[in-house]
């Protein structure tokens, strides 16, 4: 099963047969065919070797003379003799979503067998990204129940999700990696065993999801353990990645299609807004209430972030933007009235670097046009690592900041036990005593 969802034949065989889409792609060994493929389906592409973990090597190139710097090094990647590089068509700005699935098929039997009657796959929860696709799953936020799918696309992704699970007749946990774009539903990678995604899912609907897929595999079915599957309501889970950048000053801190992250964390809330919040403080990010957001987008993105930007103001925020952003900006009708900085290498004082070292920024928002420390970008970026101002360079998390900043200040939240939200979960049993000489020793 692992190999039929790596071996990318064998795959897009099996996705033709299911009538399910997912991006145009090849497979590589050879620099001269990674080309060949790249302009038959078209740029920008994803590329990654294949039967590797973490998203190592994975890369997005925007044109050819990228995509031979990547072939030069990344067959060498690759854990496996003469394992090919798969390049796919990447998706701009579509949704990306993780679902684990839960099934109890016997793998030894063909589909179709008697055997695997009664058998099911259950679907343990549909993560929508808050990041948009191109930030590997394991360095995005994520959400459960879904944020802003539309309910039928989320019911589309169940759909697919059971019926993978089923053809790759998988016994214990499965998690496929999708992405939405304009309503249609595409596959990007099944990995059929469990992910580092089950925690959150199994604290997100309160249900010991390793465990029961641990029996399953054992020899348990999900019928004789009246197995159901779980539907969240009235409030969201939202899971956030840590990151060890800290450690690491000077080192520029863009997100892309390979993991960084080292560890997560997760907040819940009955408003989605404040949920996020709450991831934030867990990771060590106190969003600010008040004060200077220097706020810095790619040309693609203004469109976007003007809206955002109108609710730092309205909020009271200063808001202080690169000349280019800043032109931008107040050249609407009405002009936006915020600050405009000079560039670093200008000799005009003070620039950001000089505001975020005297502790005058409280908020970055930069999406990345160029990458690397030695860059005025990567150095702003690196800055707010070393000083612990907290800094997003994604336009999609940023209106979840502009969001839960809103729903902070309006001062309508509170805190709770996980058990208060799942009253049907086991309630932890109170220690017994036992006593250990004259002292009660708690066990």
């Amino acid at each position: 099963s692992i190999d039929l969802a790596e071996d990318r034949k064998r795959f897009d065989a099996l996705l033709v047969k299911l009538n399910l889409s997912k991006p145009p792609s090849g497979t590589a060994r050879t620099l001269q065919q990674a080309v060949e493929i790249a302009n038959t389906i078209g740029y920008p592409v994803l590329v990654r070797p294949s039967y590797v973990l973490g998203g190592r090597g994975m890369e997005i190139c925007s044109d050819e003379k990228s995509l031979v710097s990547y072939m030069s090094n990344a067959v060498r990647i690759s854990e496996m003799d003469d394992a090919p590089v798969l390049i796919d068509r990447f998706l701009n700005d579509a949704t990306e979503v993780d679902v684990d699935v839960v099934a109890d098929f016997d793998p030894a039997q063909p589909i179709d067998s008697p055997a695997q009657s009664g058998r099911q796959a259950i679907v343990c929860g549909v993560m929508e990204h808050i990041e948009q696709a191109g930030i590997h799953s394991g360095d995005s936020a994520c959400a459960i129940p879904a944020y802003a799918l539309a309910e039928a696309t989320v019911n589309e992704i169940k759909r697919i999700a059971r019926e993978l699970a089923k053809h790759l007749r998988v016994k214990g946990l499965m998690n496929v990696q999708m992405a939405v774009k304009e309503g249609k539903v595409y596959i990007i990678e099944v990995n059929p065993r469990a992910s580092r995604t089950a925690p959150f899912v199994g604290k997100a609907t309160g249900t010991p999801w390793p465990r029961i897929a641990a029996k399953v595999m054992m020899g348990k079915t999900l019928a004789e353990m009246g197995v159901k599957e779980v539907v969240t309501k009235g409030f969201y889970s939202v899971k956030e990645s840590v990151f060890p950048f800290s450690k690491f000053p000077g080192v520029d801190v863009v997100l892309g299609p390979e993991m960084r992250s080292t560890g997560e964390v997760m907040g819940i809330d009955k408003s989605f807004p404040i949920a996020f919040a709450k991831s934030q403080m867990a990771a060590g990010t106190q969003l600010p209430l008040a004060g200077n957001a220097f706020v810095s987008v790619r040309e693609q993105d203004r469109a976007y972030m003007v809206p955002l930007v109108a609710d730092l103001l309205k909020m009271g925020f200063t808001v202080c933007t690169s000349s280019g952003f800043g032109a931008y900006l107040r050249a609407m009708d009405p002009p936006m009235d915020v600050r405009v900085l000079p560039k670093i290498a200008e000799s005009v004082r003070p620039n950001i670097l000089d505001l975020m070292q005297s502790g005058e920024v409280q908020l970055v928002i930069n999406t990345p046009t160029k990458t690397g420390w030695q860059t005025d970008e990567g150095r702003i970026r690196a800055a707010a690592v070393r000083l612990g101002i907290p800094m997003i360079t994604t336009t999609t998390g940023a209106w979840a900041t502009v969001k839960a900043i809103e729903a902070l200040r309006a001062g309508d939240w509170g805190v709770a036990a996980i058990q208060d939200y799942f009253p049907h979960s086991e309630k932890p049993v109170e220690p017994k005593v036992q006593t250990v000489g004259r002292s009660p020793a708690r066990v």
